[in-house]
């Protein structure tokens, strides 16, 4: 895209820290943001992420917790069979509420775009990887010791900020006022994007793009492979120019600080971990840490 046409997209994220289906679509998405950096860096493009949260507050607790995480665990690792991305061997629990987290991620973007997209990755491996969620205060602060530029302390007062807890209640009336078109769609795939009907609503099915520009928008909800995002791009903006440039594996560790290795396939077109990259183990193949990220995330304890 050249710079100064006046070509502009909106790209709106619905998501949760907890929804295996994001989690799962992390690669597709890292990739399509790396695409689009250099237009989002001239300002042509905008990404919002929106918290929909998958477990409300008001859920009935689960009668038998344990036999539920059991449960759960088998239905991550199902998704994983499309998906590719990694499980935790044993999952502590089903996440007892979105909120924490969601209040975590929304307020870290006051910390900047960087903080608040490690915070949010870390705020998913909580629960994918090591299996314990990050659904209360003290379990936020745990998951996010350790990221590079994070206050934490400052990021737990936000946390409890009123202007943040309203952030998150108006991202939850959003993800709950779907577009007509998602409410009857039927994409391929175990997870086409229909919008799901919760507590007499319906909501976005996690996750969900919905991308708007010059031609119009586009929504892309469900599991999708790379190639329908970047056609949802070229319909609804026309003029933006994805990038097909790959990065080296040292270069996509350096910026990311973990990767899976649908990531590293889809970033580096290759499947070679980075040299120094730490290896952890889990249910569905490897997580790569940066060294410096291997010194405070809270899964070292299960490097192999």
């Amino acid at each position: 895209m050249t710079r100064g046409t006046g070509t502009t997209l909106e790209i709106v994220e619905f998501t949760d820290p907890a929804c295996p289906w994001a989690w799962g679509s992390e690669p597709t998405f890292r990739r399509l943001r790396h695409a689009l950096s250099g237009a989002e860096e001239a300002g042509h493009v905008s990404w919002r992420r929106v918290c929909g949260i998958l477990f409300d507050e008001g859920d009935d607790p689960a009668p038998d917790p344990e036999a539920e995480a059991r449960w759960y665990r088998e239905f991550v690792a199902g998704i994983a069979e499309h998906t590719a991305a990694p499980f935790a061997h044993r999952l502590e629990r089903v996440a007892l509420s979105s909120w924490p987290a969601s209040l975590a991620a929304k307020a870290a973007e006051a910390q900047g775009a960087l903080v608040a997209e490690r915070v949010l990755r870390r705020l998913r491996e909580s629960t994918f990887v090591v299996g314990t969620p990050a659904d209360s205060e003290r379990g936020v602060r745990e998951t996010v010791t350790g990221v590079p530029e994070l206050d934490p302390e400052r990021l737990l007062r936000d946390m409890r900020d009123p202007a943040t807890v309203l952030a998150v209640r108006r991202d939850w009336r959003e993800t709950r006022a779907p577009a007509r078109c998602v409410l009857e769609t039927d994409g391929p795939g175990p997870h086409g994007g229909r919008a799901k009907f919760v507590n007499g609503r319906h909501r976005y099915a996690l996750p969900t793009l919905r991308l708007t520009g010059p031609g119009g928008t586009v929504h892309v909800p469900g599991w999708r492979p790379y190639e329908e995002y970047a056609g949802a791009v070229l319909r609804a903006a026309p003029g933006i120019t994805l990038s097909s440039e790959l990065m080296a594996a040292d270069e996509a560790l350096e910026r990311y600080r973990t990767l899976t290795e649908a990531e590293l396939h889809l970033l580096t077109g290759g499947g070679r971990a980075p040299e120094g990259a730490v290896r952890i183990v889990t249910g569905n193949g490897p997580l790569w840490l940066h060294p410096d990220e291997a010194r405070t995330h809270p899964a070292v304890s299960g490097v192999a």
